[in-house]
């Protein structure tokens, strides 16, 4: 007989082992134990959730501004203030709230003592911060953006307000010296009297006015110390300035202008390249009140001045003061809303002058300040190549060459006195080529795309896939020969330096950009934008390659290649000449000759009038796939007088002329982009503003594809 198989039966668990320290009690007595301990810390969490969820004593209701991009929650929210939150949850102050199941942060934008909101509020999670980083002027500010470019409050903000930086915020700000220096000291408070209304427009802003002024600066003036000489004048009287311009360099002269006005201490440049630590201490350092003088770009016209006064946008028609990023707001529309709300004075300068601060002075909101022709006359000398019988009788080639003889002399003879600035269109060598003999243009045999030279001991390379063809050969009539129809400055100082060896030859332009040059003769090469100061001034300006600035197929062509011209010889000193090569029958060059940048705007506005384009009009754009394109146009509401041009197929062809790369996928009909063209009168411009925002609400709302939606796009 055999032993029965012995069948394991079920396994007991372990007994847990004790925690250090607690007493070995037997099982069941070790399980009550614990079962009453986790009792006791379920009790004591409870009753401090409910301390917590007490409400504050005053104002217990929060309205919060959540950080959310969609259109259609753009409003602020109620929330409960608990009573241990009471004195952080102050208004501007960060915090973070429970929003759709997730944590998301946001503003305090007031305290309320009761809520339209019939159910229970949801309490703040956390106050951030207690720092009020968000004034309530500007709050205001980002609203009144947020409606007129049809946006979000949410994407205006992260443009006004910095990142948080949690050091720099525990530091104190320093505090301004006593008094500023007097408005009378300033560097450039003399040179306002060389302008028609300048005098006036200082003695105003002294005495705590408001005036608003279109200022078009005379050839050669030190802009940054005139300017600084206004922000003095309204620190004196007590009220802050806000000045805005279009890059670092331009950051960097007027901060040193300010810092020579002022003194030091009673002024800040707001820049994007400080560094997260920096930029934060300053705009603190602002908000505080410690400093009520900013300098900077874009962003900048959102810094929340304590008293401001008066507001500043230096060369507006620079495409830089335009944001590229959602709502994409102009940084002089930014500033004239803000004057608007805040009741401040207005300056709005420039070499140049724009359609859109023209129309200011048609309408009568501004005053023109500009310098008499004898000023302009003593200043500079604008002349044109091959404008006379007696130019092309010297020179036949006057009108045809791309450096005539002219050109030459003028360098020559600015060169006896100091540096000469020639301005060139293009960046870089050669960035376009044609055959020598058909001028046919040379492509790529692989992907047809555009050949280039980057160097004079480089072969031509395709400007799209990279592709070098040391042994290229022209299809249409087989010469290996090739020519530059275009010529970059990297060439031009290549033969310049040549022709007026040894002189030095300087050039600034694409990654390399100079600041300043010292006075000693040398010739500096640059493009638009990117010419260095010189110390005392150019004792010349050469402009190259006029028709190239006048080819771009744009509304503003002409407007933006004066801009540059007088740029470029606003940088000349006293008595200087300046010499354009272009055709001298053009109305833009002869309104550069004149130095009459007021003129051209005016005869620009009426064309325009006629036109209807703005800124007689209201124009905004809608760019998206063209199914969403036709929702966009099936659920807009236009107000009356408003035309819908389109929607057209926006150009997905790649970088340059001819089919696309090789390896691009092809693109079907509903994948492409199209753009629909609205045009209103301006006066309802608002309400075109408001159809676009309610659209984009409802779109958001009901989750369909988004688009993108520009009012007042700053080119077609």
């Amino acid at each position: 007989m055999t032993d029965p198989v012995q069948r394991p039966g079920p396994a007991r668990a372990p007994a847990p082992e004790p925690e250090p320290g607690e007493q070995q009690l037997p099982l069941p007595g070790l399980v009550r134990a614990r079962a009453r301990a986790g009792r006791a810390a379920a009790a004591g969490r409870s009753r401090a959730r409910a301390v917590e969820a007490q409400p504050a004593e005053v104002d217990p209701v929060a309205r919060v501004l959540v950080d959310v991009p969609l259109a259609h929650l753009d409003r602020p929210f109620d929330y409960a203030v608990p009573a241990a939150m009471a004195d952080a949850a102050v208004p501007g102050a960060r915090v973070k709230v429970r929003f759709a199941g997730q944590e998301v942060a946001g503003y305090v934008l007031e305290r309320a003592a009761a809520s339209q909101h019939a159910g229970r509020l949801a309490p703040l999670r956390r106050v951030v911060s207690p720092e009020p980083v968000l004034a309530p002027e500007v709050a205001e500010l980002t609203a009144t953006v947020a409606r007129r470019c049809a946006g979000t409050r949410a994407d205006v903000l992260r443009l006004a307000v910095p990142p948080r930086h949690a050091t720099a915020e525990r530091e104190p700000s320093t505090a301004a010296p006593a008094a500023p220096r007097p408005a009378g000291d300033a560097p450039g408070a003399a040179g306002w009297a060389a302008y028609a209304q300048g005098a006036g427009l200082l003695t105003a802003l002294a005495a705590g006015a408001s005036p608003r002024a279109v200022w078009t600066a005379a050839p050669g003036e030190d802009w940054p110390a005139l300017l600084a000489a206004a922000a003095a004048a309204a620190l004196s009287a007590g009220r802050g300035s806000v000045l805005c311009v279009p890059d670092g360099k331009d950051v960097d002269r007027l901060d040193a202008a300010l810092g020579a006005a002022l003194g030091e201490g009673h002024h800040v440049a707001l820049r994007a390249d400080a560094g997260p630590a920096r930029r934060y201490r300053d705009y603190l350092a602002v908000r505080r009140g410690a400093r009520r003088v900013v300098v900077g770009t874009r962003a900048a016209a959102f810094a929340p001045v304590h008293d401001l006064g008066l507001v500043v946008v230096w060369d507006d028609g620079d495409d830089l003061h335009a944001e590229p990023r959602a709502p994409y707001p102009h940084t002089r529309e930014t500033l004239l809303l803000r004057a608007a709300q805040q009741g401040t004075a207005v300056v709005v300068g420039g070499f140049a002058r724009t359609v859109e601060a023209q129309y200011l002075l048609r309408t009568g909101w501004a005053r023109e300040v500009t310098a008499p022709r004898e000023e302009v006359r003593r200043r500079v000398t604008v002349t044109v190549a091959g404008a006379s019988e007696h130019d092309l009788v010297r020179d036949p080639f006057a009108r045809t060459a791309r450096v005539p003889r002219q050109a030459h002399d003028l360098v020559r003879r600015g060169l006896a006195h100091g540096p000469v600035l020639v301005q060139t269109p293009r960046a870089g060598y050669a960035g376009s080529l044609a055959c020598e003999r058909c001028r046919t243009p040379a492509r790529c045999e692989a992907c047809t795309g555009p050949l280039r030279l980057t160097g004079s001991t480089r072969p031509p390379a395709c400007r799209w896939c990279g592709r070098a063809h040391p042994a290229w050969r022209c299809g249409t009539c087989g010469h290996r020969g090739l020519r530059a129809p275009v010529v970059g400055e990297a060439r031009t100082a290549e033969e310049l330096g040549r022709t007026f060896a040894p002189v030095p030859v300087r050039s600034s332009g694409g990654d390399h950009v100079l600041a300043r040059v010292p006075e000693t003769p040398a010739v500096v090469v640059a493009t638009p934008g990117a010419e260095p100061v010189a110390d005392g001034g150019y004792a010349a300006v050469l402009l190259l390659d006029g028709w190239l600035a006048l080819a771009r197929p744009d509304l503003r062509t002409a407007e933006e290649a004066l801009r540059r011209w007088t740029a470029a010889v606003g940088l000349v000193r006293p008595g200087g000449e300046a010499l354009l090569v272009a055709d001298p029958a053009l109305p833009v060059v002869q309104a550069l000759v004149r130095w009459d940048a007021g003129g051209f705007a005016e005869r620009e506005t009426a064309e325009r009038r006629e036109a209807h384009l703005p800124p007689a009009s209201r124009i905004a754009t809608v760019t998206g796939r063209a199914a969403a394109v036709e929702e966009v146009a099936a659920l807009l509401r236009l107000p009356a007088g408003a035309e819908a041009l389109g929607p057209v197929p926006v150009d997905l062809a790649g970088p340059g002329p001819g089919t696309p790369p090789a390896g691009t996928p092809a693109v079907s009909v509903g994948d492409r982009e199209v753009r629909l063209v609205l045009r209103v009168p301006r006066a309802q411009g608002a309400a075109l503003s408001d159809a676009l925002g309610e659209v984009q609400r409802l779109r958001s709302a009901r989750k369909l594809e988004a688009v993108r939606v520009q009012v007042d796009p700053p080119s077609l």
